[in-house]
């Protein structure tokens, strides 16, 4: 089992014809997701690696597409989130990063208001191991299994990922929620998921500095959560008032720090990893019990 994709989820492209959307639906396709059709506004009835291309996402629900990923600039990946969504797909994956924070957030009401989840923006995308993966994840680091990971970073989902393969504990599903001041699903939302599902046994949650998602994971964890979860914060060392990487990733007003965050994770019952190798080895140790 797995959350929000698996073997029978149809994806449309959206932005196909670009590099990276070509680059990145071949990779998708040798991985075995599949991917029913893409869309290119004015470029409708090509082909790209035999797959159709459709000038709009209405097109693209005839073939049963019930899941998109979008690769389209950040001048109009919001409008595309929008298309999306009133087509009626229910899974949207935004990759694009630098889309203005007034165009995500009518994008982020469009999806909420509709129902549909919304992954991103600036984020890596999704892959539940061995059934599908929308995104720019490296595929090869990721291995089948029962611990759910959910993260702001996508280096540091790669890293950690694979240091867990590498122990030989697989993955149930992995997604990066973004990076962005706005952005679809929380970490609770995930949370809440991977709770619910069967075959995710572990959990692990990839912070970084910025905001107070993580801390409001820690009043989830408290309160709801039943399997264990542990944690990874980045930006230790970051000084107040810096960017650091991601738009989100900044300490305004004294809230949002590295510090208050493992503290608030810690308290909540969840174990905290100094390293990305030490939080694979606290997971491997929990895993053994």
């Amino acid at each position: 089992m797995s959350i929000i994709v698996d073997e029978k989820t149809k994806a449309v492209v959206q932005g196909i014809t670009g590099n990276q959307g070509r680059f990145h639906t071949e990779r998708m396709l040798r991985y075995g997701t599949k991917i029913v059709c893409g869309v290119t506004p004015g470029k409708g009835g090509i082909e790209i690696l035999g797959v159709p291309v459709f000038d709009t996402v209405s097109d693209a629900i005839k073939l049963g597409a019930n899941a998109s990923v979008i690769f389209v600039p950040s001048a109009f990946a919001a409008d595309a989130i929008i298309e999306a969504v009133d087509a009626g797909i229910k899974v949207v994956v935004c990759i694009t990063e630098g889309i203005p924070v007034h165009d995500e957030i009518k994008a982020y009401l469009k999806a909420k208001e509709a129902g549909a989840l919304l992954i991103g923006p600036n984020c890596p995308g999704i892959i539940s191991p061995g059934k599908c993966h929308l995104g720019i994840m490296p595929t090869h680091v990721f291995a089948e299994g029962n611990v759910g990971i959910v993260s702001r970073s996508g280096t540091l989902t790669y890293q950690i990922a694979q240091n867990l393969t590498k122990l030989g504990i697989g993955q149930s599903t992995v997604l990066g929620i973004g990076g962005d001041r706005i952005v679809g699903l929380s970490f609770v939302e995930v949370l809440e998921m991977f709770e619910s599902d069967r075959e995710t046994d572990v959990v692990v949650l990839i912070g970084e500095i910025g905001g107070r998602d993580e801390e409001r994971a820690a009043d989830f964890i408290r309160s709801e959560m039943s399997k264990p979860v542990v944690a990874y914060i980045a930006g230790i060392t970051a000084p107040p008032g810096k960017r650091m990487g991601h738009a989100g990733a900044i300490i305004e007003g004294g809230v949002g720090s590295a510090e208050s965050k493992i503290n608030a994770l810690r308290d909540a019952g969840a174990r905290v990893g100094k390293t990305p190798r030490e939080v694979a080895e606290i997971v491997a140790k929990i895993c053994k019990r």
